[in-house]
């Protein structure tokens, strides 16, 4: 048995599995599944062809002390998929929505809170977990059991290795890895797959060089790259994320020579 609020709306040829609770002030779009055992609360907005299995809670309200109860939202694109036992929270006054974009995949008890901002195509693998008003990008990849902290960024095509705690920004085109987090390398493959050519991958490497891995502290490089890496919008979305970052960024890593002789790498 279902218990469906009258005033739900929902669309044309979408099911609802067994035992599944849709309150009052949800839209939900047309041709979807949504599994048995679900939970839909009030304030949820979910696009066409999308599909939510058992087991998961969207829109319940923030995991925030601060929340007073203010309307806010939880926007789901069309195309997504909520795999099993994942939670996703509605937004609170700070910006009154949480949005999750089109195409994207969420893998069993992903955890996303309030306010997070999440791009079209991005997979987060299982047991993800993110704070409040996290903002991720467009084809991110997060490894299974990533942790984010509250505020980061992480940026467009940017892949986040498993078990990852993530406390800085990691901006877009980079592999990033290690603990504490730190860039391990360019995207490439991830790149190749969406369709950039082997010209502009290498000027993407040539950026990161000069930030992570030539010595310059964040202020340095970014003059370097302005005056002596060609101009791209690739160039520039870079450059206007380590403008934007609050938390500051993530580090590169260097080796460092022990007493011993011996090498281990480090973030630096």
């Amino acid at each position: 048995m279902n218990v469906i609020h009258p005033d739900a709306r929902i669309g044309k040829g979408t099911t609802v599995g067994n035992f599944t609770t849709i309150e009052d002030d949800v839209v939900i779009g047309e041709n979807c599944r949504i599994g048995s055992n679900v939970s839909i609360m009030s304030g949820t907005r979910i696009g066409d062809n999308t599909h939510v299995f058992p087991g998961a809670i969207v829109g319940a309200i923030p995991q925030d002390l601060k929340f007073d109860g203010e309307s806010s939202i939880l926007e789901i694109g069309s195309h997504v998929t909520i795999r099993e036992y994942c939670t996703i929270n509605r937004g609170t006054k700070a910006a009154y929505k949480t949005v999750i974009g089109d195409h994207c995949l969420l893998m069993a008890y992903v955890h996303i809170a309030h306010d997070c901002l999440i791009g079209e195509r991005t997979i987060l693998a299982n047991n993800v977990n993110l704070a409040g008003h996290i903002e991720i990008g467009q084809h991110v990849v997060l490894g299974g059991l990533t942790a984010i902290h509250q505020f980061v960024k992480v940026g467009d095509h940017a892949m986040v290795g498993g078990g990852s705690l993530v406390r800085k920004d990691v901006p877009p085109f980079v592999k990033a890895a290690r603990e504490p987090l730190c860039f391990v390398g360019i995207n490439s493959i991830g790149l190749r797959r969406r369709g950039f050519r082997k010209e502009e991958i290498n000027g993407i490497q040539e950026i990161y060089r000069i930030l992570f891995q030539k010595g310059h502290n964040v202020s340095q490089a970014v003059q370097i790259i302005e005056q002596t890496t060609e101009d791209s919008p690739y160039k520039r979305q870079v450059l206007r994320f380590i403008q934007n970052s609050d938390r500051g960024l993530m580090k590169g890593f260097r080796q460092l020579n022990l007493m011993n002789g011996s090498q281990i790498t480090e973030s630096r």
